[in-house]
């Protein structure tokens, strides 16, 4: 199991202050990546900039395929550079890896696909480690989810002395904030057009 699998799930499972935008959970993805990466010293940072240290794999198909993806030659590309790049379309990637990785009849196609939450009668073992991550408060899962606006209310986010971690997370949120500013944008021109065809 990895973070971002364990995202996805949290995703899917908790309620959020507002619903999940899938160009916000696939930028939260790419950064859940680039955590695990950066644990299984795949990589690491200098400053903001993610620098290859290693070419072995992971044993996890979509961790490997992010790996494949790194830029490997100087200066490197920054973290929020990453989120955008390897951002683009992976909730639906990892949903569809999910799908065919789980065992037949756990009904994982049933809950990506229902617009409501009442699935609790489905079950997976990637479902319970989330879960059980969740419950731990484990300081990464936390700190992503958080920034897509998923927290537990009686639980204060477990924090990390990572600096690293502190760096993704905080590309993660300009990322976040750039792609709600580029939304606004869009809204605000689409209500000008059509204020326009509605003028008298």
């Amino acid at each position: 199991m990895t973070t971002p699998q364990d995202l996805l799930f949290v995703a899917l499972d908790v309620p959020a202050d507002r619903p999940v935008e899938q160009g916000d959970l696939s930028l939260a993805l790419a950064a859940a990546e680039l955590l695990d990466l950066l644990t299984a010293q795949v990589v690491t940072l200098r400053d903001d900039r993610i620098v290859p240290v290693s070419g072995h794999l992971t044993g996890e198909p979509m961790l490997d395929k992010a790996a494949g993806a790194l830029i490997r030659t100087e200066p490197y590309e920054s973290a929020e550079d990453w989120l955008w790049r390897r951002g683009d379309g992976l909730s639906a990637a990892y949903r569809d890896a999910l799908e065919h990785a789980e065992p037949s009849g756990t009904g994982l196609r049933q809950l990506f696909r229902r617009a409501d939450r009442s699935v609790d009668h489905i079950d997976s073992e990637a479902r319970r480690h989330a879960a059980d991550r969740w419950a731990r408060h484990e300081p990464l899962l936390v700190g992503l989810a958080a920034a897509l606006g998923i927290e537990e209310p009686e639980h204060e986010a477990a924090s990390t002395e990572d600096d690293r971690v502190a760096v993704v997370l905080a590309a993660l949120g300009e990322a976040l904030t750039e792609l709600e500013a580029v939304r606004q944008r869009r809204r605000i021109e689409e209500d000008a057009f059509d204020n326009v065809w509605r003028a008298p």
